[in-house]
């Protein structure tokens, strides 16, 4: 065990807040979005609610930053060398997420509730938005060695690797497998190669 002396520097602040977002995701897959609180997430990470109000004034920014983690936890920008390998692992990795049974219950509570609440549409709004700047690197670098035309639009391009699991996830209620996530982002990769997901194509 490491005592107190050698702890790595912020070791302590770190393992707060991953307790802190754990039991964020836990109250999303739990509760209404309405009956969360600072309060209810602090009470059941096990620190008093002024931790958590030290670095998050409100709800919703500490939405973002659990989901983010989560994001950056499970669904990690690949570098395969090859645009091909590296969507088909980015389709895997959310495969995997929507079908955790933690992952499935936050992303359907959060996308049903978003529909009433502009705090919620908002929150998942900030939550894309930060997912999409880092996962466009993928188009980039495909984009720097040949692979895509100079065009391709990354959003649209992760749209089309990701869509079809949100819907069967959210929509048909279908099992999602690893032959669905290869299957998805082998499509976008075609479309994309074929110039479909250029700005003014789409």
């Amino acid at each position: 065990m490491t005592s107190s002396g050698t702890a790595r520097p912020g070791g302590r602040t770190a393992r707060t807040a991953q307790a802190v977002f754990a039991a964020t995701l836990a109250e999303l897959s739990a509760r209404p979005y309405a009956d969360i609180s600072i309060e209810t997430i602090a009470a059941r990470a096990g620190v008093h609610k002024t931790t958590v109000y030290r670095r998050w004034r409100a709800k919703p920014d500490l939405v973002v930053d659990a989901l983010s983690n989560a994001a950056d936890a499970r669904i990690e920008v690949p570098d395969t060398g090859s645009v091909e390998s590296d969507l088909r692992a980015l389709s895997r990795a959310v495969q995997a997420t929507l079908s955790s049974p933690e992952g499935a219950a936050t992303t359907k509570a959060l996308c049903a509730a978003a529909l009433t609440s502009p705090e919620i549409a908002g929150v998942l709004a900030r939550f894309w938005r930060i997912r999409l700047g880092a996962i466009s690197t993928i188009v980039e670098r495909a984009i720097g060695r040949g692979e895509l035309p100079e065009d391709t639009d990354a959003a649209a391009t992760f749209e089309a690797v990701s869509a079809p699991l949100y819907y069967r996830l959210l929509v048909t209620g279908a099992p999602l497998t690893v032959q669905d996530a290869d299957r998805n982002a082998a499509a976008a990769l075609v479309a994309a190669r074929a110039g479909v997901f250029a700005p003014d194509v789409i």
